[in-house]
């Protein structure tokens, strides 16, 4: 596993994380109440000092009354102004050390400010969603919110028990007494603050197909009147889980959850072994199966191999949309060449001003963004040949699993595959502005050569 850490902070949030130390785990104990949408919770974080000694040191969290903060146990200082926690033990913490810090809070969560509008923790008609990416882990949790600071979380929520919880993770136990019921996950997996999904409603439980001994458990939690569009609409995500296996290795998680809510969102949203959908996303006519593939395909990109900062999105984005384009070849539907042909249409009648590698905060979640990332992909496996660069494919998932990587880390990565650098290939597609032609498929070399025996 290859972690690459950024030196300091995040340069379109620098008000998000500290790179003076990491956190190694979380452990979440949350009480929520749905009708005064009350969350109180506490958290206890270890973590360990960088290379400095940590005479403060600073999470985020949201607008919440802070309880109680301590370091290995004592009391510590601390101030709690606009979504940071800085926290001063009574004694520094030496370079390398472990420590760990509780933090007590309470209060009515509410979404956090962004360009895309409020994210986080979502109060809904009945129940709670959490859809973070990319800043809204503060919301409801305090947490050191940079995606290259990965940890294992446990999460235990107590509700009343005419609902489910439901996370990301393995459910461990769940408990009910009296009125309310205690759900508890594990995450052993490292994951970054923005994936911890979480999504409290009243849900139907379905396993979806037979994952047979060593097989990944896939649910589906939905509204029960959803259930029949949705028994079509998920109905070929088994065989989706197959063929990613098989092209990009093992997937890198314990289980598979989607969650369908009762209300309609913009777009499902991927968590660390859990995606969300709204009610808009199931129509009983597979309206949405590539968005279906391409939250599956966050798990390997952008979950298990995360970013090390949001500059270098377009590896999440541009692997899970090419993702769809090699569902659709294997199924039957439209070929990648097909699909990068429209994608390619479709980029060169806008703007040629977005830098995939770089893209600025405004332009992250850009359609343009998606798309060139998928023509990306598609020019390296154009260029590369299908044994090779699915073998990279593979290669990539798998030594960076768990791990955090940047767009340079890529591109050093593809060379290793590739019969001759494609480092110049890669900078037009990423570093350049102007779009390059559209690429295309070399014909397959046959394993053998044609035999002419017979002929006259």
């Amino acid at each position: 596993m290859a972690v690459q850490q950024p030196a300091g902070s995040d340069p379109y949030f620098p008000d998000h994380g500290d790179a003076r130390y990491r956190v190694h785990r979380y452990e979440l104990a949350l009480d929520y109440r749905p009708g005064p949408n009350r969350l109180s919770g506490s958290a206890r974080i270890n973590a360990i000092a960088g290379r400095s000694p940590l005479a403060e040191f600073m999470l985020n969290l949201s607008d919440f009354k802070i309880g109680r903060v301590r370091v290995d146990g004592r009391q510590a200082h601390y101030t709690h102004r606009g979504g940071k926690l800085r926290i001063r033990p009574g004694k520094a913490v030496r370079p390398g050390a472990a420590f760990t810090v509780e933090v007590h809070w309470s209060g009515n969560p509410k979404p956090v400010g962004s360009p895309w509008g409020g994210l986080g923790w979502e109060e809904l008609e009945d129940g709670a969603l959490v859809a973070s990416q990319p800043i809204g882990a503060p919301s409801w949790y305090p947490c050191n919110d940079r995606p290259a600071d990965k940890a294992s979380y446990q999460i235990s929520i107590t509700t009343p028990s005419a609902y489910a919880v439901v996370a990301g993770g393995r459910l461990l136990t769940r408990t009910t007494r009296a009125s309310t019921t205690t759900w508890v996950y594990e995450q052993a997996a490292p994951t970054s603050s923005y994936l911890v999904g979480l999504s409290i409603g009243k849900y139907q439980t379905v396993l979806l197909g037979d994952p047979g001994p060593g097989g990944v458990p896939q649910h589906g939690h939905i509204p029960a009147h959803l259930l029949p569009e949705f028994s079509r609409d998920f109905a070929r995500q088994p065989q989706m889980m197959e063929l990613f296996q098989e092209l990009f290795g093992p997937y890198p998680f314990d289980e598979y959850a989607v969650v369908v809510t009762e209300e309609e969102l913009d777009v499902p949203v991927e968590a660390q072994g859990l995606s969300l959908f709204g009610a808009n996303h199931v129509d009983g006519a597979r309206g949405s199966e590539r968005l279906v593939a391409h939250e599956l395909a966050h798990q390997w990109f952008g979950n298990s191999v995360s970013i090390a900062d949001w500059r270098h999105i377009w590896l999440n984005e541009g692997l899970a949309k090419y993702a769809e384009w090699l569902w659709s070849e294997h199924s039957g539907g439209r070929t990648a060449q097909q699909l990068a042909a429209a994608a390619h249409r479709l980029v060169s009648s806008l703007p040629q001003d977005l830098r995939l590698a770089d893209p600025g905060r405004k332009s992250m979640f850009d359609d343009r963004l998606y798309e060139r990332g998928g023509l990306a992909v598609h020019a390296v496996r154009c260029a590369m040949g299908d044994e090779a660069f699915f073998r990279m494919l593979r290669g990539w998932a798998g030594l960076h699993r768990g791990g955090a990587v940047t767009t340079s880390t890529f591109t050093a990565h593809v060379n290793r595959y590739a019969d001759e650098p494609l480092t110049g290939l890669l900078d037009a597609w990423v570093r350049g502005v102007a779009l390059p032609p559209l690429p295309t498929m070399i014909p397959a070399r046959p394993a053998h050569p044609p035999s002419n025996a017979g002929s006259a």
